[in-house]
This record gives structure tokens, sequence and C-alpha cells, in this order.
């Protein structure tokens, strides 16, 4: 065999190789891209992204919180919305159940609560998230000296309540039922906001409304705790409702409500922990 024939062999080994470890190569880098895409996708299934509105329906005393968790919820996932329908528990609970759209029901007590779960309404069992506390609201520097739930029943007072049949009314009523009294207020209100707002435009001298209340009215009235409330503390029930056409954002909202952050929003606002 020639020198020139040895060479031209051993240059066709050579080139063979190169091109073996250059397809190995390829094949290791689009096993890793598939490898990196698949990952990266099944990074993605595993949090599946929020999306669209929730409506929740809400007890008048939680507007101001959850008006704040619904901002910081939107904030957190971009791309939902929530809107909130606040009023009387009772008012929401028959609104509910006559068929009204909505995601979630965040109720001033489990007696209205009951009202939808009865109906069959809700989708599994409602959570007690906070409970709240009745306080006397009286005008601002608190001009009648009104120290005590029995100076309520002064004839020359002008004393407004909640309905009996929303939690606030309820629970008044059970304190006053708790301490033997007997008070006629001047009106009953649809709302614990509607009995605040009577004390705020001076159209009536007090109302026994809940501590979450007088303390988001600031210094528009005037705060006085009675010993009774201890006995008529509403537990505040939420629930996912059946009705529901986007429960996975729902969820997440009601998670965050009950989640430490969601909490302590609830709690410097005055809420009492479940």
């Amino acid at each position: 065999m020639t020198r020139t024939v040895r060479r031209t062999r051993r240059i066709l080994q050579v080139t063979g190789a190169g091109a073996a470890a250059l397809l190995a190569l390829s094949a290791c880098s689009s096993s890793d891209d598939s490898s990196s895409a698949s990952d990266s996708s099944a990074s993605d299934s595993g949090s599946p992204k929020l999306s669209g509105e929730v409506t929740v329906f809400a007890a008048a005393s939680l507007k101001e919180s959850f008006t704040t968790l619904g901002k910081e919820f939107e904030k957190a996932h971009p791309g939902t919305k929530v809107t909130f329908s606040f009023g009387g528990s009772d008012a929401l609970a028959a609104s509910i159940t006559g068929g009204a759209p909505a995601d979630v029901f965040a109720s001033a007590s489990p007696k209205t609560m009951k009202i939808v779960t009865d109906a069959g309404d809700a989708s599994g069992t409602p959570a007690t998230f906070v409970r709240n506390e009745l306080e006397i609201a009286t005008l601002p520097g608190n001009p009648d000296k009104v120290a005590s739930l029995k100076d309520l029943t002064n004839a020359d007072l002008k004393v407004v309540l909640c309905d009996k049949t929303v939690p606030c009314g309820a629970a008044a009523q059970k304190a006053l039922d708790a301490s033997k009294l007997k008070l006629t207020p001047v009106s009953y209100e649809e709302d614990v906001k509607s009995a605040l707002n009577k004390v705020v435009l001076k159209e009536a001298d007090a109302s026994v409304v809940y501590k979450t209340d007088v303390k988001a009215a600031g210094d528009k009235v005037e705060g006085v705790e009675f010993p009774e409330s201890a006995d008529a503390i509403n537990d505040y029930p939420i629930t996912l409702l059946k009705s529901s056409k986007n429960t996975g954002t729902a969820k997440a909202f009601m998670e965050l409500v009950q989640s430490s952050e969601g909490q302590k929003v609830l709690n410097e606002a005055g809420f009492l922990k479940p």
C-alpha cells in the first residue's frame, strides 16, 4: 500500500469520527432543549394563571376590608376583577336563593348563611373567617354622656338600630334581652352602615353597630364599649356558591381572605380572629 493511500484513509477516518461527534452533540442539545421546554410547560401547568371576574356578596360591615383585599387580589393577579355587592346579610341571602348570579357569599352570621345552605346554593361547608363585636356609636365628643347600654333607654335620646332580621340587629336585641332592657328606637335600618349613617348625619344621637364600623367612621362618631356585647359576638362565615362561573378565581379570593395577609387586614379593621 502506497503512502498516499494510507494518508487518504487516515483523513477519512478522522472526518468520520468528527461527524459522529457532531451528531452526538446535536442529539444531546436537542434533548436538552426538549427537556427544558417540557420542564417549562410543566411549571406553567402547575400554576394556572387566574383570570376573569368574580362577584362577591358580602355583609355591609365588610365593605372597607373586602374592598382593600379586592384591590390587593387584582394587583397580585393581573387579568382578574373582583366585583362586590355589599348589604344586609339577609337581603343578600334572599338574592342568592332567588337566583342572583354570584361566586362567593360572606355573611355576618351563621343564621343568614343557613338560608343559603338550606336552599342548596352553597358549594361545600362554609368556614368562619372572622368574628365581630358590638359597640355604641354616639355623636362626636359623646355630648349625651352615653356610658352604657342602659343609657340608650333614655326617652330623650334618639336611638336607631339595625333591623332585627339582619345580624347586627339580631345581636343588639340579644344584648338587650340579656340585660333585660327594653328599647324603642326611632327607626330600624336595613343594614349596619345605614344605622351608623344616621348618627354621622346627626339624625340620631346613638346607634348600636359593630366595632369595625365605628373604627371605619373615624372622628365622625365616638365609640362606647359595653360589657353585654361579649354575649352577642357574631361569627362571619364565607362560602363558594354553586352558581359560580369562575370557581378557580373565586376560591383563590377566599384563600386570600383566610390567609395571614387577609387576616391582618381584617384584624386591623377591628375584626376578631375566628
